[in-house]
């Protein structure tokens, strides 16, 4: 009788190897920890004396403004210091057992504390209106960042802690630590990451100037790369893919609750203007990211949607003042108007591939926003009013409720740009269920097969016209559908956003730019993308005239470092990485397995 053994899990690899900073490792662990420790005691002293430089960094005792981001800076780098280090408890941490985690969070620290370091020098006129809290989380952050280079790293020709999770995930004897977590805990911690999330994103929307934004998104950036880095990620992702309805349910929940976290109802209208652009992406992500189509006048469909609704929502602008549909039909009229344009230009285009496709649809959306413009009566029919557009849109009412009017929580106030806000994240769930259902449908492997080999597809009995333009008019009728709920939140609707490009959205270079950055192919990616693509220009006002060159920076540095996107598709990434320089198990074939002889059988 042959004895079975029960699959370890595979002990958490050491790096070994030399760090950047020649120093002993108890030394460089030692100073990293001391760094950072001293780094998140900084943000309880005075940085300077004046309050005029934002966020009061006067108080000695309590943080304020970039004080707050200094100390969770300080508190990861301690964190990721004692976790190396081997303290117990902490190892879950750095499940693929690097040091690569200290040095972001190092690296962010250092960049945040000395950022605001200089931004006080230069704003208030030299190093004097620095106290000595300043000069102590100066060299402070620097000590953990020289500390944290000198720690080890995996050396030439040595197996690296990614190689080892990598073979771990890939063997089947041996098991990822997330698979043997029981089903609460795992519940538990898709619970505290959500709650992480939605507390980082109202703190990055609540932030009234631009250092701060700017030294939010360093510790954001650095934080996340180092979670990724450290393994945390890949084993958070374990834990999704076995409770992905769970999952869905939490982030839904966080987005309702979103609005019960701000005071101030501008900032609830950044996030339904987020949202609005988010399911637009989404809607794009169909036609370019599963269906491979290059639609370059997307944000045609959109304003297709808003005039729809406009001409019927009862404005005595409109063309047709005297009929006022309810909001569920003003959004079927909407989403049918998109659907039907979708067909009209799809049907003698989608023929066509690549840069000839991309042309057409570039064409089509100039030619929209032209005839809209000239819809005044004069040039042509009078129906969209011209350059003026419909204005004094009136607010929505459903079911008795009326959006424009706040409205008491118990104890919270939700005003008119978060009651639209609630709307949208119900559209939203509506837009990510049709997604979700159609990727998974035999339809949606239509597409990826098309996007993949469109002859090889078409050789295996795929009809490739019906295919794409069912993908076409899908895309178009969600974006139509989110236009409707934009027509209603803007109060107006005029033709000079609908264009291929422009300082601010929405424009059809900002929601394919949403698409590829967050990643093509995922649902999480384009909400990602167009929330990175509207808040930034929105807090950092210095950018907004500007933008264009830095989303294309940004662009062109996504496709040197990560091509497949801030959010991967797994499919994607095997595209264009080879097995080896992926975070994410190597796929074994039957000629890896080794022969079965008569003796061993």
């Amino acid at each position: 009788m042959t004895d079975t053994k029960t699959p370890e899990i595979p002990e958490t690899p050491v790096a070994t190897g030399r760090g950047l900073v020649p120093m002993p490792s108890a030394a460089a662990r030692a100073l990293t920890l001391v760094g950072g420790i001293g780094t998140t005691a900084s943000a309880f002293l005075a940085w300077t004396w004046t309050a005029d430089f934002p966020g009061d960094l006067t108080v000695y005792g309590y943080p304020g403004g970039l004080q707050w981001l200094t100390f969770t800076a300080g508190i990861l780098v301690a964190l990721f210091a004692l976790a190396g280090h081997g303290v117990k408890g902490l190892g879950w941490l750095v499940p693929a057992g690097n040091n690569a985690p200290a040095v972001l969070t190092a690296l962010g620290a250092f960049g945040t504390t000395w950022f605001t370091v200089i931004a006080i020098a230069a704003k208030l006129g030299g190093l004097v209106n620095l106290e000595p809290g300043g000069y102590v989380a100066a060299v402070a952050s620097l000590l953990a960042l020289l500390g944290a280079l000198a720690l080890p790293q995996p050396g030439a020709g040595e197996e690296s802690a990614k190689d080892t999770l990598r073979a771990s995930v890939a063997k089947p004897d041996r098991i990822p630590p997330a698979a043997a977590t029981a089903p609460w805990i795992q519940r538990a911690v898709v619970t505290a990451v959500t709650a992480i999330g939605l507390f980082a994103f109202a703190y990055g929307i609540d932030t009234e100037y631009g250092e701060l934004f700017i030294g939010y998104l360093v510790v954001v950036v650095f934080a996340v790369w180092a979670a990724h880095t450290a393994g945390l990620l890949d084993r958070f992702s374990h834990i999704v893919a076995g409770n992905r309805s769970f999952t869905l349910a939490m982030g839904f929940v966080a987005a309702i609750a979103f609005p019960l976290t701000q005071t101030d109802d501008h900032y609830a209208n950044i996030g339904v203007n987020i949202l609005i652009f988010g399911t637009v992406a989404l809607g794009l992500n169909i036609v370019v990211g599963l269906a491979g189509l290059l639609d370059l006048g997307y944000v045609a469909f959109l304003g297709v949607g808003a005039y729809t609704a406009a001409l019927v929502s009862g404005s005595e602008f409109s063309r047709f003042s005297g009929v006022q549909f309810p909001f569920w039909a003003a959004a079927l009229s909407g989403a049918a108007a998109s659907l039907v344009f979708g067909v009209l230009i799809g049907a003698p285009t989608l023929r066509l591939r690549g840069d000839y496709l991309a042309i057409v649809t570039l064409g089509f959306g100039e030619i929209f926003r032209i005839a809209v413009k000239n819809m005044d009566g004069d040039s042509g029919p009078n129906i969209t009013n011209g350059p003026n557009g419909i204005p004094s849109i009136p607010d929505l009412k459903l079911f008795g409720f009326d959006f424009g009017q706040a409205h008491d929580l118990g104890s919270f106030t939700i005003g008119r740009f978060a009651n639209y806000y609630l709307l949208m994240v119900l559209v939203m769930a509506i837009v990510v269920l049709v997604y979700t259902r159609a990727t998974d449908s035999r339809i949606g492997r239509s597409w990826i097969a098309i996007r993949e080999d469109e002859t090889a597809a078409t050789a295996m009995g795929i009809n490739g016209f019906r295919v794409k333009l069912i993908a076409f008019a899908l895309g178009a009728s969600l974006a139509g559908l989110a236009g409707t709920v934009s027509a209603h939140v803007t109060y107006s609707v005029v033709p000079d956003p609908y264009q291929f490009a422009g300082s601010t959205p929405p424009n059809s270079a900002f929601i394919l730019a949403a698409v590829v950055l967050g990643g093509m192919g995922t649902v999480a990616g384009p909400l990602l993308g167009a929330a990175l693509l509207y808040l930034i220009p929105e807090k950092l006002v210095f950018l907004q005239d500007k933008s264009l060159l830095a989303f294309g920076v940004a662009l062109v540095l996504l496709m040197r470092f990560r091509p497949e996107g801030i959010i991967a598709n797994r499919r994607r990434q095997l595209e264009f990485h080879e097995t080896g320089q992926l975070d994410v198990p190597a796929q074994e074939t039957l000629a890896d397995e080794p022969a079965v002889t008569k003796a061993g059988a």
